[in-house]
């Protein structure tokens, strides 16, 4: 159900207010047999679109659902998906497939997402965290937002980074998301030079003592510049969180 056509219906008097809520309470919660509660609104409500997690999930579920998904909305993101599940998507509906983050999105009609004016950019410490950073952009991405990257910046090079990120900041960018395995320092670091929100995410690279991310989420817990951080491998998580940023910036732009 489209939030905004209702309320124009009821601005036009085509429907009362009683029907209009009758018409929501049922539209809130889409069940999927005994296995999933689709949420049809969250993008609407909360401006980040609802991600299926596919690891764990029978294939012939995911299908279910990520179908289920499309009745109620133009797109659909599955994060983590395994080559089984990839091959069951793509006998089912039309697949992007992003092979870096192993993220798949499903779209009605060849939907196209508008652009919302908001732009960040996405930076790597290594090569190895590219993964991550691409779920980060697909998320972003998903969500309006132009974004830029940078990868493999780390402080083992760091005379690498700057050229790049003075051309990021020539770019307008509202937001940076960070990701770095090992010791994570590169976000504290970005953090200091800039004068935008930077999210860093710790990656669950490295081995030894603080292997798995640990070292690089308490080493960005620790940052003395000003950061927010997410949890381990948490790309998704820190797109979403650096598209709304972007988004409600280019809001308050337009409203100028």
């Amino acid at each position: 159900m489209d939030l905004t056509l209702l309320l124009e219906n009821v601005k036009a008097g085509k429907i009362d207010i009683d029907e209009a809520l009758k018409q929501i309470q049922i539209s809130n919660i889409h069940t999927l047999s005994h296995v999933a509660c689709i949420d049809p609104h969250r993008m609407k409500r909360t401006g980040i679109p609802e991600a299926i997690y596919a690891p764990g999930k029978d294939v012939d579920d995911l299908v279910n659902i990520a179908l289920s998904h499309l009745e109620h909305q133009s797109t659909v993101i599955i994060t983590r998906v395994s080559d089984e599940q990839l091959d069951a998507l793509k006998q089912n509906h039309p697949v992007e497939w992003n092979r870096h983050a192993r993220i798949a999105v499903l779209r009605k009609d060849n939907s196209q997402v508008e652009s919302t004016g908001g732009v960040i950019g996405i930076i790597t410490a290594g090569t190895v965290d590219i993964p991550v950073a691409e779920e980060a952009k697909v998320t972003a991405q998903e969500m309006g937002v132009t974004v830029h990257t940078i990868y493999d910046v780390g402080v083992a090079g760091i005379h690498r980074l700057f050229p790049s990120l003075g051309e990021m900041i020539e770019k307008s960018v509202d937001a940076i998301v960070v990701a770095a395995g090992r010791e994570g320092t590169l976000p504290t670091i970005v953090s200091g030079l800039v004068d935008v929100p930077v999210v860093g995410v710790p990656v669950s690279s490295g081995y030894g003592a603080g292997g798995g991310g640990k070292a690089a989420l308490h080493t960005m817990l620790q940052s003395c510049s000003v950061l927010s951080v997410v949890n381990i491998d948490a790309g998704f998580v820190a797109g979403a969180y650096a598209a709304r940023i972007a988004n409600m910036l280019a809001k308050a732009r337009r409203i100028k």
